[in-house]
């Protein structure tokens, strides 16, 4: 008789729709499991639109880096003439890279390249060899592997496309720094295609470098209009990496949300298959109870 009651008890007060079973205390309960729903769906319309955005960008980014590369092949044909035979060793290397992150591994690319370049034992450099860095990610990168090379930072560069008038203050800064270096090593990233990019280095060549070299001895060249035109390849140097590297940023910003919206899709398939399943769970559970009631009475 006791048991029946007890039976009858039970029957009366089922458990709540979506309550993990007593002996599964690690179980996710439905509640839990539809918050995470919920959740990553949300992230997943996020990395759409921000994928969106980036594919806009990325057009117009390719565009400027388009017109931009005729400044970085017009220094290539200004230093085809003038290569000297001692390498420089004290090199200033600048690093281009942005202030924003969810681009995947693009910063870390040109930080080790540089760390790599400096390590370099056949070509090798100065250790104490300067660091001049755009952006704040490789910033943060560079100050804890090279914190003592660190000479300049720049950032609130790029955030749209960059344009010339941003390289030559750049450069207007760096010459006015007072560092000295025998040449400049310009590392930023190469656009190969819309979904691949790799760390390239480009060298510019100072003052006392033109002066020496075989093709300059040939004229005879006032001192201003050398200096003037140093300074010049300077900044178009700049300017041809930041626009190129601009436009990797953009690519790799939008792969990355491409990559992060495939997974949110993986993972809401898996949760909602999770969802599903627990929800038949605790309908045939309640099934059961209410049969076994019924058949007690």
């Amino acid at each position: 008789m006791l048991a029946r009651r007890s039976l009858l008890r039970a029957a009366s007060q089922p458990s709540p729709l979506g309550a993990a079973p007593t002996n599964a205390r690690n179980m996710a309960t439905l509640r839990e499991i539809e918050m995470r729903l919920k959740s990553v769906r949300n992230i997943e319309k996020i990395t759409k639109s921000m994928k969106m955005i980036a594919s806009t960008k990325l057009a117009k980014a390719q565009r400027a880096m388009t017109n931009g590369k005729e400044y970085g092949v017009a220094n290539s044909e200004v230093f085809q003439n003038t290569s000297v035979d001692n390498p420089a060793k004290h090199k200033l290397f600048i690093v281009i890279s942005s202030d924003k992150g969810l681009c995947g591994g693009i910063h870390s690319s040109v930080s080790k390249f540089t760390r790599r370049a400096i390590a370099d034992k056949e070509n090798p450099v100065d250790s104490d060899s300067p660091i001049m860095i755009i952006g704040d990610k490789s910033k943060a990168q560079l100050s804890r592997a090279l914190p003592k090379n660190l000479a300049m930072t720049f950032n609130q560069i790029g955030r749209d496309i960059p344009t010339f008038a941003d390289a030559a203050g750049v450069a207007d800064l760096i010459v006015k720094s007072g560092i000295k270096y025998d040449s400049v090593a310009i590392v930023y990233n190469k656009f190969v295609s819309s979904i691949s990019y790799e760390p390239a280095v480009m060298e510019v060549q100072t003052e006392d470098m033109l002066k020496e070299s075989p093709g300059f001895k040939a004229y005879e060249m006032e001192e201003e209009a050398t200096k003037d035109l140093t300074e010049f390849t300077l900044a178009n140097a700049i300017f041809a990496a930041l626009v190129e590297a601009h436009a990797c940023e953009q690519s790799a910003r939008r792969n990355a949300m491409d990559n992060a919206s495939k997974n949110a899709g993986d993972m809401i398939s898996t949760l909602q298959m999770q969802y599903n399943r627990g929800r038949q769970a605790a309908i045939t559970n309640e099934l059961v109870d209410i049969i076994t009631g019924a058949s007690a009475l």
